[in-house]
């Protein structure tokens, strides 16, 4: 019987470089698994309005209207779905062959585990993470829980809810592994499994004013969401942190 998964991909195309290196991304990922044993439902949410009205080959692609937010254009992706699996991307991946396989059988051997993420070859090994060496349970960002690349089971939003909008672009893992260890949700990284990851390369075409648009802020609401902060202090931080980006225009 053949699986479905749902694949939500944001994508910032502002440049051929960047269109590139989603195409090329697609492209691994439509060769990856055999498609009489897996089917890829692979949803692009394009922030680049310009390029409208061009589809992403072998892709349902969409140019949201609402102002982008990490986990907002992940969840109107979600939203358009259905099947028992899903996996959020960034632009910016290559897919090995049989890493969505390797992430079921996970599944399969532990019924336990509900969220999972495959390994990169590039940036795990550097961290101590060998390739092959099985499953490492975790919640650590950029070892166990790599924003790039999550898998989970649409089941588990029940628990969950949906992901908060309120993180636009950083520390959205963070929060995704809160959560996860919140409502008590095994997480695993999956080293038999291997997706590369080109490192950031949409946010290196951002201004330093917008890149720290997309960090701090996010930082603020985190430490008032997770580390105890109050509500008021959260208000008053940001205040300061939009007049000091003032000063910077």
């Amino acid at each position: 019987m053949r699986t479905e998964i749902d694949i939500i991909i944001l994508s910032y195309a502002s440049s051929e470089e960047l269109k590139k290196i989603i195409l090329d991304g697609i492209d691994s990922l439509v060769r990856s698994e055999k498609p009489q044993n897996i089917k890829f439902n692979i949803v692009v949410l394009e922030s680049n309005r310009e390029m409208k009205p061009y589809r992403y080959p072998n892709t349902k692609t969409v140019y949201p209207w609402q102002s982008f937010g990490y986990h907002r254009y992940m969840n109107i992706g979600i939203g358009m779905t259905q099947s028992k699996y899903i996996c959020i991307c960034n632009n910016d991946l290559i897919f090995h062959e049989g890493w969505a396989t390797e992430i079921l059988r996970s599944f399969e051997e532990d019924p336990e585990l509900n969220s999972a993420c495959p390994a990169c070859s590039i940036h795990h090994p550097e961290h101590g993470i060998a390739l092959n060496s099985g499953l490492h349970y975790g919640y650590e960002v950029r070892k166990e829980l790599v924003g790039w690349c999550i898998f989970f089971k649409r089941e588990m939003l029940k628990k969950t809810g949906k992901l908060d909008p309120a993180f636009k672009f950083w520390f959205a893992d963070n929060d995704y592994g809160n959560t996860l260890q919140k409502h008590h949700i095994k997480h695993a990284l999956v080293t038999s499994s291997v997706v590369d990851h080109l490192e950031s390369r949409t946010l290196k075409t951002k201004s330093t004013t917008d890149q720290l648009k997309l960090t701090s802020r996010e930082r603020f609401y985190y430490e008032y969401k997770w580390e105890g902060r109050s509500y008021f202090s959260y208000l008053n931080r940001v205040r300061k942190f939009n007049k000091e980006l003032r000063k910077i225009k």
